[in-house]
């Protein structure tokens, strides 16, 4: 293994160079690393390291690219020097896109290639993304943050709240504008998460994701952002899966 020398701006802190595998979770629209912030920074030899995305957080003012794609491409050229051990990403509803297309872009490259896939709460990239958001307007979006950043413990601070609100209409444009990449079934596996109590993306709206590889789809009890909470049952299906892709 090789050591890792520095951390990335892709990421809060510099991963481990002892560890046996990494998830690197991807932030859902509108919300920075902080929503990871339960989450152990390790379980069972596999470390999970929060993604830091443009325009959010410590950067602000770094541009957000147009495109899924593009986001994924950048991703994974910062994360580079980290993908030495078997690794995945993780993403939450609209990150699941930018998840699935970093994947796409590594299973195509002449470079490491990522042990597994993890999606939660979104279809599958060729069905038509739908969703409460998509049709909510300034105020709507801010409430909604609003009760995120409760939903984490937190009171949310108007400004703040006004700023991501922001952020989230740029996020969901990006949804709106998608066309998704066309790989043909990808070669890791895909580990699908649907939440029992979800009122956003349901188990049965998830199943296109079939399509994309050889998927398990699972259904883990819980509303739609219960990510926060580090469900322990969550970790153990992340780790479990880097594990049996050695």
């Amino acid at each position: 293994m090789n050591p890792v020398a520095r951390k990335s701006v892709w990421l809060q802190r510099a991963p481990s160079p002892t560890v046996e595998g990494r998830v690197f979770c991807v932030p859902h629209a509108g919300c920075g690393t902080s929503v990871f912030r339960n989450w152990p920074q390790e379980r069972a030899g596999v470390e999970f390291l929060a993604v830091e995305l443009p325009g959010r957080l410590t950067r602000f003012s770094d541009q957000m690219p147009k495109t899924f794609q593009d986001l994924a491409a950048e991703m994974i050229e910062g994360l580079a020097p980290y993908l030495d051990v078997p690794f995945a990403f993780f993403g939450h509803c609209w990150s699941a896109l930018i998840a699935y297309e970093a994947t796409v872009a590594l299973e195509r490259s002449d470079g490491p290639r990522p042990a597994a896939l993890y999606v939660s709460s979104l279809m599958a990239p060729q069905d038509e993304v739908i969703g409460r958001l998509m049709t909510m307007n300034e105020a709507q979006l801010a409430e909604e943050l609003g009760k995120t950043v409760r939903d984490m413990g937190s009171s949310p601070h108007p400004e703040l709240v006004a700023i991501y609100a922001d952020i989230l209409r740029s996020d969901l444009d990006m949804s709106r504008h998608y066309i998704a990449s066309d790989p043909g079934p990808l070669s890791c596996p895909i580990s699908a998460f649907g939440w029992s109590d979800d009122s956003e993306v349901t188990p049965d709206q998830m199943t296109g994701w079939a399509e994309c590889g050889e998927t398990t789809l699972r259904v883990l009890p819980g509303e739609h952002n219960r990510i926060v909470d580090a469900p322990p049952e969550l970790l153990d299906h992340l780790c479990s899966g880097l594990r049996a892709g050695r």
